[in-house]
């Protein structure tokens, strides 16, 4: 496979890594506010399937095969693994766990990309300053929700509060997994386009199983969805999924995974400051010390990087 790191814009990667840093910390935020119109397959079913036909359209009208069988099931595992697992359970826990705590579950899939890398441990893990930033990393996103956490713990816990943290430990380790899964098997000859809207539309098939058993068809009322509602999941397919993930499936092909991984400690900042910005929540000093720690933790995650270029 070709190193495409050194054939890539400058100005591209820039802008796919705010594209995935801002976009994808708006979404907790979004996720939310879809939830109140939406139940948690359907949005998942809705969102991406709207998206990855989307997507496919636009390829097709631009000439590119669509219809490769190789595309297709490299698309259809690593697809359900980040979408219909991955962010499926994030959709489905946001009902009844704070969004702080999903945050801090989510974030450990940036030390999962190095644990799943067996292809870079030996250069990943004798690298201090990236086994030193994923660790301080996570400590920030511990100290930034830690009052969340706190309060979460101190109130008796459901059977699907349990159930949920249970998922959440394994989700982001299916995001981990199908990312390097689609990293090392998108060769440079695969369209990252088409890629990305098979993903799409074939994880929005993995949400109709949960929609059927959960009778969500039949109980949703498509008239009584609130505007805000509507509006939160046409920018999660326009921006969480079409824009967002196909930067991000986009930095994969061109970055190595570790730099690409530093949007889980990101993506939690940013949603951070959007509460802030659009709700009454207040920032205490220890969440500044978290934010502060967070962005110091990427800064040694890319540092080896940095250093290299010079």
């Amino acid at each position: 496979m070709a190193d495409l790191s050194k054939k890539a814009s400058p100005v591209m990667v820039y802008l796919a890594f705010a594209i995935v840093y801002i976009v994808w910390g708006s979404t907790y935020f979004f996720i939310q506010k879809a939830l109140a119109g939406f139940p948690p397959f359907i949005l998942g079913a809705f969102r991406f399937s709207i998206a990855g036909m989307l997507m496919l359209t636009w390829c097709k009208l631009k000439g590119e095969d669509i219809f490769n069988l190789k595309t297709i099931r490299i698309a259809a595992v690593s697809g359900i693994l980040m979408l219909g697992l991955g962010n499926g359970i994030v959709i489905w826990v946001e009902q009844f766990i704070p969004s702080g705590l999903v945050a801090i579950m989510v974030a450990s899939a940036a030390i999962w990309f190095v644990i799943l890398d067996k292809s870079h441990w030996k250069e990943n893990l004798s690298n201090r300053y990236i086994v030193s930033g994923l660790i301080i990393g996570f400590l920030g996103v511990l100290l930034l929700f830690g009052n969340q956490i706190r309060q979460a713990l101190d109130k008796p816990q459901s059977n699907l509060q349990i159930l949920g943290m249970i998922l959440l430990v394994f989700g982001p380790i299916a995001w981990a997994g199908g990312s390097l899964y689609s990293k090392y098997n998108l060769t440079t000859q695969r369209s990252v386009s088409v890629n990305t809207g098979w993903q799409m539309l074939i994880a929005s098939l993995a949400f109709l199983p949960g929609a059927l058993l959960k009778s969500e068809f039949g109980l949703l009322d498509w008239a009584g969805i609130s505007p805000d509602a509507w509006l939160s999941i046409i920018y999660l397919i326009l921006f969480g999924s079409i824009a967002g993930f196909s930067a991000y499936v986009w930095l994969l092909k061109v970055r190595p995974a570790t730099q690409v991984s530093t949007y889980a400690y990101v993506n939690p900042v940013v949603a951070v400051l959007l509460s802030l910005i659009f709700t009454n929540e207040v920032i205490g000093l220890i969440q500044v010390v978290g934010l502060v720690i967070i962005l110091g933790s990427v800064l040694l995650i890319n540092l080896p990087k940095y250093r290299s270029v010079d």
